[in-house]
C-alpha cells in the first residue's frame, strides 16, 4: 500500500527544514534520530500558528503543556547533508486528553519519512506531576484549522 502523502492535501500545515551536517551520520545520510527533533519543531511550528502555547499559564496560576506519551517513524528513503525536506503535519487523530500528529517528510516530492507522535495535555501539579486535563474545544478548534482540517476520534 502505497502511504498518501501530504503534499497531495493543500491543507497540511507543512513547514520547511535543511538537513545540517550534525544531523548525519558517518556515511553522510541523516541520522534516524534527527526526525524526532524535527517532528517536535514542528509540532511546535502548528501549536504556535494555531495561537497554542506549549507551556501555558492558567488563570489560576497553574500551567500546562503537552507532554508526548508516544511517538515513531517510518524511514522510505534517504536525504543527505544539503537537502531541504518538507514536512507536513496533520492531526490525525483528537481525543478528550491527547492529540496524534501525522508527519510526513519529502525531498523533491519524495517521500523520505512518516511520523507519528501523540502528545497528551497535561497540567503540571506540585512537584512536577502531570494530570492530564481535557483539551479545551478552542483550542481543539484551533489545532485542527491550523493542521488543514477534522481528524478522526481516539479515546
Amino acid at each position: 500500500m502505497k502511504p498518501e502523502a501530504l503534499g497531495e492535501s493543500p491543507a497540511a500545515f507543512k513547514t520547511r527544514r535543511r538537513v545540517e551536517f550534525r544531523d548525519t551520520d558517518a556515511a553522510g545520510i541523516v541520522h534516524f534520530s534527527a526526525f524526532f527533533f524535527w517532528m517536535e519543531s514542528a509540532e511546535h511550528e502548528l501549536l504556535r500558528a494555531a495561537g497554542v502555547d506549549v507551556f501555558h499559564r492558567q488563570q489560576d496560576g497553574g500551567e500546562s503543556s503537552w507532554p508526548r506519551v508516544s511517538a515513531s517513524c517510518d524511514y522510505r528513503s534517504a536525504v543527505r547533508f544539503g537537502d531541504e525536506l518538507e514536512i507536513g503535519v496533520q492531526v490525525a487523530a483528537l481525543g478528550r486528553s491527547s492529540v496524534t500528529y501525522r508527519f510526513v517528510f519529502e525531498h523533491a516530492g519524495r517521500l523520505v519519512a512518516e511520523g507519528r507522535v501523540v502528545a497528551v495535555r497535561c497540567l503540571l501539579g506540585p512537584g512536577g506531576r502531570l494530570e492530564p486535563a481535557a483539551i479545551p474545544e478552542s483550542i481543539a478548534a484551533r489545532l485542527v484549522a491550523a493542521a488543514g482540517g477534522p481528524p478522526g476520534t481516539s479515546g
